[in-house]
């Protein structure tokens, strides 16, 4: 393993740049996904926080996946030879708003590689760093997390669980159904076969059903905040995935106030936490 990270180290530096007009459908589809009253997004409206991450997709080709749905390993993002892949958090800053019908840059930068011993074996995490720059300037700066792992092995050990805070001052419950888990993939143009084939996730990847998209349930967290609190506007958001959620899972989001201008978000599931947030807002 020790020459692998070497060679997949090479990656650091590693960058690319996408550039689009943000057009409305994307976020018109997501507000009626997460039952939002905002009704349709046209021109000139601002895009609530993490919706940009339905935009500067990378459309790879059909015959460009692999096995699992995602893009065959090796391009943008390191070959890492480990077969289960997850977003485990990110640590976003939010500058200025962007706005429907603006053309917008997002520059992507490969930052770091390490391994790290997990539980159930190696773990491989590749930190990300994405700069979103608006027709006015900078607009987003965000690091994500990608950790790999190896094939779930039966009776391995799993961490064990934690348990959520009962301090909330707001809560949502989902229902995480396979339309709702369809839909995000669909507007994230996700092909990862685990959040909608069940019987790939079951028998392949060895999950009890179809995986909740962690970023789904971070831009669900948010969601919760805006509804709770309507006129703030969010500076800052950093989460991290505790513990998977699945489709059989009905789970919550929650959120609690923990000192001027700044909130402790999390979600939930039969009272184990299943993500960790905190933001900050003006």
């Amino acid at each position: 393993m020790s020459f692998e990270i070497q060679d997949l180290k090479q990656w650091i530096g590693r960058s690319e740049t996408r550039i689009e007009q943000l057009g409305p459908c994307p976020a018109t589809a997501l507000a009626a996904t997460l039952n939002r009253s905002d009704g349709v997004f046209e021109a000139g409206m601002s895009l609530p926080p993490l919706w940009h991450w339905l935009h500067f997709l990378p459309a790879s080709r059909l015959d460009e996946t692999g096995t699992d749905g995602h893009p065959a390993r090796g391009g943008f993002l390191p070959p890492v030879p480990l077969p289960r892949r997850m977003w485990a958090g990110s640590r976003l800053e939010f500058m200025k708003p962007l706005h429907i019908g603006e053309t917008c840059r997002r520059i992507s930068t490969v930052t770091k590689v390490e391994r790290k011993a997990g539980t159930s074996g190696d773990l491989i995490f590749v930190t990300v760093r994405h700069e979103v720059i608006g027709e006015t300037g900078s607009a987003i700066s965000e690091e994500q997390d990608i950790v790999y792992r190896a094939a779930a092995m039966p009776g391995a050990a799993t961490p064990p669980p934690v348990q959520a805070p009962a301090d909330a001052a707001w809560s949502y419950a989902i229902v995480p159904d396979p339309v709702l888990l369809f839909r995000y993939s669909a507007l994230t143009f996700n092909s990862h076969r685990i959040h909608y084939d069940l019987d790939y996730a079951t028998r392949e990847e060895g999950y009890p059903g179809l995986v909740v998209q962690g970023p789904l349930v971070a831009t669900l967290l948010l969601d919760g905040l805006s509804r709770a609190m309507p006129k703030v506007r969010i500076t800052r958001f950093a989460f991290r995935a505790m513990a998977p959620t699945f489709h059989i899972d009905p789970f919550a989001v929650h959120g609690a106030i923990t000192g001027p201008g700044n909130a402790r978000l999390w979600a939930e599931k039969q009272g184990t936490l299943t993500m960790n947030g905190s933001a900050d807002f003006i």
